[in-house]
């Protein structure tokens, strides 16, 4: 079946977007205000898409009122913020940060999440996360009156020394960082353990090493 999205109304549009679009990697963004509270809220419309430089693009809708959200004010007004990414054993933490606080809520403390210093810019990162971004903000590109894109560079970025296998080489033991990814909505997430190798084939068709 063939889906005409200019003749659907967003709500469809997104309905069909998060249930086939999976897994998606999960955001869990810290930010500051002006007066340096901090803010946590996570967002699966993100990805790296770049690694030279290395940049990251970020989706932010709007509350269901038209309001900003505040991870989005923040960033328009300071530029930078971290990206967490959310192992299994914060899962139900980033899920508390997902809820409809009122504005000046501290996410953290209400999902009892330990913060630690960032080492380039001023927002904290999540001290659990096995993995998190340093990042600042290159553009906003405002998509509708709704919806927000933030595109970002990387700055440096953080992993647990248990999932490190050789820093020299820069090899990361993906496995034990234990991911969750975001799936369809409502509610729907998936862990990254179940996985699969397939080397490229070489020109020819013939595997690496094959006959």
């Amino acid at each position: 079946m063939f889906f005409d999205f200019e003749a659907l109304q967003a709500r469809n549009r997104y309905k069909l977007l998060t249930a086939t679009i999976t897994p998606r990697p999960i955001a869990w963004i810290v930010s500051l205000n002006d007066e340096g509270a901090p803010n946590a809220a996570p967002f699966s419309f993100f990805n790296v898409v770049c690694a030279d430089p290395a940049t990251i693009c970020l989706g932010i809708g709007s509350h269901a009122d038209g309001r900003e959200k505040d991870t989005l004010a923040n960033i328009r007004a300071n530029g930078e913020f971290v990206v967490n990414l959310v192992s299994e054993a914060d899962a139900e933490a980033m899920n508390i940060t997902a809820a409809p606080f009122a504005p000046g809520t501290n996410e953290l403390l209400e999902a009892g999440v330990s913060t630690a210093p960032a080492s380039r810019i001023k927002p904290p990162r999540i001290a659990s996360s096995p993995v998190s971004l340093e990042c600042k903000a290159v553009e906003v590109v405002d998509l509708s009156e709704k919806n927000h894109l933030v595109i970002a560079s990387i700055l440096g970025m953080h992993v647990a020394d248990h999932a490190i296998k050789n820093p020299e080489r820069y090899w990361i033991d993906t496995a034990k960082l234990e991911l969750v990814g975001r799936m369809e909505s409502p509610g729907w997430y998936v862990r990254t353990r179940d996985r699969f190798m397939m080397k490229v084939p070489e020109a020819g068709g013939q595997t690496p090493g094959g006959v």
